[in-house]
């Protein structure tokens, strides 16, 4: 780790915090008020793929939508109107809707072959997000004069990498320029996440090896062929199993390459000064 101790953490004058977890843990609430402070530039890597790697993926499929109507496409062959996302920090549903869900076309499904060139496709971007995390901090500070910096990932880094490997060429990456925290949660908020899930599904990016797996088991338990799969209840059906898949590999990227912070924690921080004293403290004991 970059810093090794609460002293190193508290005296350096550069700090550079990546967060990495589940959804709904504090990320990007500890984000934003340490952003707030002015001193703070806030690299988030799902907005760096929608905006610089997945960007024309996604606008030439809401153009492909658009050529099927008549009326738009004669806009767009004329070059009358615009399409583009609208991607915000806040705003990132261009690229889930853009994965997309496999299953039934009459419901909005995806066949299975495109459904996982896509994913490939977010996997590579995602790598790709996380390895600019380095030219993000040099650009934070040369260009803009920050600081401190803080890398906000996305729930899917823990499907890239091998966090038992000392040499696994992204984490080693990671850990050489920022401190990796992980927000962990408990039960109680696993539930919740898949109860609020199962209220609005959502698409979400999966280990290759993993989402083979999960299809071929939908497909024989319930009897269907792919074009018979119900795109939402098929990510429902997989949701709570993706959560369980992942937890051992957070666990081992905060044991092998970080610390780890509790929600109980987290729900503490008011401001950058007791986010830093809460850092030191975990620091302290890791």
């Amino acid at each position: 780790m970059i810093y090794r101790s609460a002293n190193d953490w508290l005296k350096a004058p550069q700090k550079r915090i990546l967060f990495f977890g589940m959804s709904g843990l504090g990320k990007t609430f500890l984000s934003n008020i340490l952003r707030d402070q002015g001193d703070w530039f806030h690299y988030s890597i799902d907005y760096r793929i929608g905006t610089r790697y997945m960007g024309e993926y996604i606008a030439d499929n809401a153009k492909r939508e658009a050529m099927k109507v008549p009326f738009l496409r004669e806009l767009l062959m004329s070059d009358s109107i615009h399409i583009s996302s609208n991607i915000t920090f806040e705003n990132l549903t261009p690229v889930s809707s853009y994965l997309g869900k496999p299953g039934d076309p009459a419901k909005g499904g995806l066949p299975y072959e495109e459904y996982t060139r896509r994913q490939e496709q977010f996997r590579q971007a995602e790598i790709k997000a996380l390895m600019d995390t380095t030219y993000f901090i040099e650009r934070a500070e040369a260009l803009y004069g920050y600081p401190h910096f803080i890398c906000d990932t996305g729930g899917s880094i823990c499907e890239w990498v091998d966090p038992e490997d000392p040499n696994d060429p992204i984490l080693k990456t990671l850990a050489n320029n920022t401190l990796l925290v992980w927000l962990k949660g408990d039960e109680a908020h696993t539930d919740e996440l898949i109860r609020r899930f199962d209220r609005a599904p959502k698409p979400m990016s999966y280990q290759a090896a993993f989402l083979d797996r999960v299809w071929t088991e939908y497909l024989t338990l319930f009897k269907m062929t792919p074009e018979q799969v119900d795109p939402d209840e098929f990510i429902r059906w997989t949701y709570a199993q993706a959560l369980a898949h992942r937890q051992p590999r957070y666990e081992a990227m905060a044991r092998n390459w970080g610390i780890t912070l509790t929600m109980e924690e987290v729900a503490t921080v008011k401001s950058a000064e007791d986010f830093g004293m809460l850092i030191a403290k975990s620091l302290e004991h890791s």
